[in-house]
């Protein structure tokens, strides 16, 4: 059976402003569908651009990382110097073979051009093995240029090659035709992007792939195959046809909808939680909602529960929604409260916290594992950053703080305290919380909370 790569170019859509967290977690979510490639545009801002590609290398690990070079001067090595940390880097040298383009963006004539990708070509494979030559706006290019531009690619040593259709005006068994003409007889494979302008996109990738094509460029929003859209179709209809693919089925709709949220595309999960009722930071829930849609809450959240513990979460729920609606802080709560409780691999024993507005905040904790005491110190911006952080010593290991909040549950003097921490591990979010007459020991349970949940579940 063929097995067809895809490859996502989110990342790279025209007009896009994501922040940097947003990118990272666009990147988490893809590599938790195990795409093939995560395709990142030409390195613009060096000290930010080439740190993004840095840390996600720090946590993709499955999906080869594809970072963007073209006509600009230093790109090449703006992208070599980015995929440094990538387990599987790829430099993707992008250029126009269409006459117009090629004169209106590179000021090129075509002889010109094909020693230009050559060139490019070759400097890149110098320091990257797996080198993609990118062919814009492939379809509006005269053919014998473009067999000549393909050639030229491959004796520099691409290792792919990808053909755009970028005006999105082939029709869908045209463009199948195109493919099946300029691979017969290539060694190396070909990939497809297509442009949706006129809805044809999909249609245009699935022929392609029966024609030749065995990679597809796809995206969540923008303007080229929907990743959910062709996803399915192969899983529809793969097996009838003899093709295959690698993503994670089971997460799809789930994952598309949280990128779709931290996208803005607005597109909305409708399958699984058009129940829900959220402004631009809460969810409101009451007890008329169902499981799934509580469920798909916690999804939002960031949550991937089991079946069991989203029986447990919803019968707390539904106790909690007979006496007042629930939000994102209340959601959140119950998760931590009834999900994933595990045995303490950690248990505090003691701390000591020294905090003032002359002296900087520190922290000393003694810990206790496997009935070993364990200490550790730090010094931080604030009493909890300093506590966190010698939680941290302690166990050898930091993991993203994604949330943090506190807040008191009791009224009067010896009020109890109670806070919520987040953790991301492996692409998965872990709440821990804690309740003192202590804030700053509800604080460290909290986090000593969620971190015995991620250690259990990495050891099992």
């Amino acid at each position: 059976m063929k097995q067809i790569k895809i490859s996502d170019t989110t990342l790279c859509r025209e007009n896009a402003t994501f922040s940097f967290k947003e990118k990272l977690e666009i990147a988490r979510q893809l590599e938790k569908l195990r795409v093939d490639v995560i395709e990142l545009p030409e390195i613009s801002n060096v000290k930010t651009d080439v740190l993004l590609v840095r840390t996600i290398s720090s946590f993709v690990k499955n999906s080869v990382i594809s970072v963007a070079a073209g006509i600009q001067k230093n790109s090449i090595q703006n992208a070599v110097d980015s995929l440094s940390a990538a387990k599987f880097g790829r430099i993707r040298i992008e250029l126009p073979v269409s006459a117009v383009l090629m004169e209106y963006t590179c000021h090129k004539k075509p002889d010109k051009m094909l020693g230009y990708i050559t060139e490019s070509i070759s400097k890149a494979k110098q320091s990257v093995e797996d080198v993609e030559f990118c062919a814009i706006d492939a379809t509006r290019a005269d053919k014998e240029f473009l067999v000549n531009a393909i050639s030229a690619a491959v004796e520099a040593g691409a290792s792919s090659v990808s053909l755009c259709d970028s005006t999105g005006e082939k029709m869908p068994d045209d463009f199948a035709a195109f493919i099946n003409e300029m691979t017969d007889g290539l060694s190396v494979p070909v990939g497809v992007k297509c442009d949706n302008k006129n809805a044809l996109a999909l249609a245009q990738a699935i022929l392609a792939v029966r024609t030749g094509a065995t990679t597809v460029k796809t995206a969540v929003g923008g303007n080229t195959v929907e990743l959910e859209a062709f996803a399915t179709m192969i899983k529809n209809c793969g097996e009838s046809y003899g093709f295959k693919s690698g993503v994670e089925f089971t997460v799809l709709n789930r994952t598309i909808g949280q990128i779709d949220r931290i996208s803005g595309s607005n597109k909305g999960d409708v399958s699984v939680s058009a129940a829900i009722v959220t402004d631009e930071n809460n969810i409101y829930l009451d007890a008329k909602d169902d499981q799934e849609t509580v469920i798909a809450a916690t999804a939002k959240l960031g949550y991937d529960l089991s079946e069991e513990d989203q029986a447990k979460v919803f019968e707390e729920f539904i106790r909690a929604a007979e006496k007042k609606k629930v939000g994102a802080k209340e959601l959140d709560a119950i998760v931590a409260s009834v999900a994933l409780q595990v045995p303490a691999t950690y248990t505090l024993k003691s701390y000591v916290i020294n905090n003032g507005n002359i002296i900087n905040a520190t922290a000393q904790l003694t810990m206790i594992k496997n009935g070993d005491e364990m200490q550790g110190m730090s010094i931080g911006d604030g009493p909890i950053d300093a506590a966190f952080k010698a939680i941290d010593n302690i166990i050898g290991h930091h993991y993203e703080l994604d949330d943090f909040q506190i807040q008191s549950v009791t009224q009067g003097k010896e009020a109890m305290g109670s806070a919520l921490v987040k953790l991301r591990a492996n692409g998965k979010v872990y709440s821990g919380k804690g309740i003192s007459t202590d804030i700053m020991g509800a604080s460290i349970r909290a986090y000593i909370n969620a971190i015995n949940k991620i250690v259990y579940e990495e050891a099992n």
